[in-house]
């Protein structure tokens, strides 16, 4: 069928796009054990970001993603630092964490909807997109900066973890966070920076889906869902087996709305999860 290679591009797009939510997500829960929920306004926040200093204040478009990437690093910092932490020195659960993080998301994601309205922006109106061919399917340069993207920031986050100093300690946390404190790791300290590379990874994936799709308020659910959804099916807490749940999702999406509308792709992703939880609850990747 002439329409499989356009499925097979789209499928390693949104692959790729879930991929680096779960990159992130998957790096934070690994060091904290609980679902920050807050990581899906991150991703908004990183795109709203890029809006406001290319397009609304015309800065150049290399420099305003390095600042909108920062932004989105500072701010998971910022959330570790002033609000995890506080809760997690008063013996919180992991429950009262989720529901935390489930209040800033809802109140920045208000914030964002005052500021900016609920009005679907985007990002590349002014400037067509450069569209390439391949086996009668089409991709756009944005969506081949995210495959680019996803390759580079994945090895680099895997040679992070694996040959340096710092990655070895996350590692110590993310096995047994009490056991690496007790052999000098300040963990504290080297969780807020994990906090601030998951969430820059997350306000880069906001940067690529609004120059691929454009920018909405409430984006930041739909794509936090399927990065948790790749991460569950992939092995959460696994960088590996984020990518490859991700990769999965997309494909088992993509494919499954041949032949129905796509408005069901929500429900396959979910269909997907469930399966998992029942057969495989630990993912693809037993971690």
């Amino acid at each position: 069928m002439d329409i499989i290679p356009q499925i097979i591009i789209n499928s390693l797009v949104a692959g790729a796009i879930y991929a680096l939510i779960s990159l992130g997500f998957n790096l934070i829960y690994g060091a904290t054990k609980f679902f920050n929920l807050a990581h899906g306004i991150v991703v908004v926040i990183g795109g709203y970001s890029i809006l406001c200093f290319v397009k609304f204040l015309g800065l150049n478009i290399y420099l305003g993603v390095v600042i909108s990437v920062i932004i989105s690093g500072i701010l998971g910092y910022c959330l570790d630092r002033f609000v995890y932490l506080p809760l997690k020195r008063k013996k919180a659960s992991n429950m009262v964490l989720l529901v935390a993080s489930l209040g800033i998301f809802t109140a920045l994601q208000g914030i964002i909807s005052i500021i900016f309205s609920s009005q679907f922006q985007s990002l590349s109106e002014n400037s067509e997109q450069v569209v390439f061919s391949f086996f009668n399917g089409f991709i756009t340069e944005t969506q081949i900066i995210i495959l680019i993207s996803l390759v580079l920031i994945g090895l680099g986050l895997i040679l992070l973890l694996h040959k340096t100093q710092f990655g070895r300690e996350v590692r110590a946390i993310n096995d047994d966070e009490e056991v690496a404190k007790i052999i000098g790791i300040h963990t504290n300290k080297i969780i807020g920076r994990v906090f601030f590379i998951g969430s820059a990874i997350a306000g880069y994936a906001g940067i690529l889906v609004g120059y691929d799709t454009g920018l909405e308020p409430t984006m930041g659910l739909s794509l936090l869902l399927k990065g948790v959804i790749a991460s569950i099916i992939g092995g959460v807490g696994s960088i590996y087996g984020g990518i490859l749940g991700a990769f999965l999702l997309g494909f088992v999406e993509n494919f499954g709305i041949l032949k129905i509308s796509g408005g069901w792709k929500d429900a396959i992703a979910f269909g997907l999860l469930i399966i998992f939880l029942i057969f495989r609850p630990r993912g693809i990747i037993n971690k």
